[in-house]
């Protein structure tokens, strides 16, 4: 008859660290981003002057060894860290298909122009 109870008094603190153990594995999930993701965090836009938006985003990314937060097909990706060294802006495709992309003079960013002509410019801070 004890030998019962011990085995049940077992079988339930073994089925509480499980539950436990689950719990406590989806709470890290729900923070945390898959290794080579990244999402946007903040998007703040200023269409206060005539022709012109300005656009700032913040990205939080998690890159594997060799990468860096960057820009890929207008979506925040992780990119090869040595086109950021080198300031090769372009090397990680950040415009769109069917825009082409130019480095600014001083390799401070780069702009994305469209087919009907509207450029995008973006710098790096």
């Amino acid at each position: 008859m004890q030998l019962l109870r011990l085995a049940w008094a077992l079988t339930a603190a073994a089925v509480c660290f499980l539950l436990l153990l689950l719990l406590h594995n989806q709470i890290l999930r729900e923070g945390q981003l898959a290794a080579g993701t990244c999402e946007i965090v903040t998007l703040d836009r200023d269409s206060s002057q005539p022709k012109r938006t300005i656009a700032r985003q913040t990205a939080r990314c998690a890159c594997r060894k060799g990468q860096i937060a960057g820009t890929t097909r207008a979506r925040p990706a992780c990119v090869n860290v040595h086109i950021i060294r080198s300031r090769q802006w372009c090397e990680m495709t950040p415009c769109l298909d069917e825009e082409g992309c130019d480095l600014l003079v001083n390799r401070s960013g780069w702009t994305c122009t469209q087919p009907g002509g509207r450029v995008k410019t973006t710098t790096v801070s």
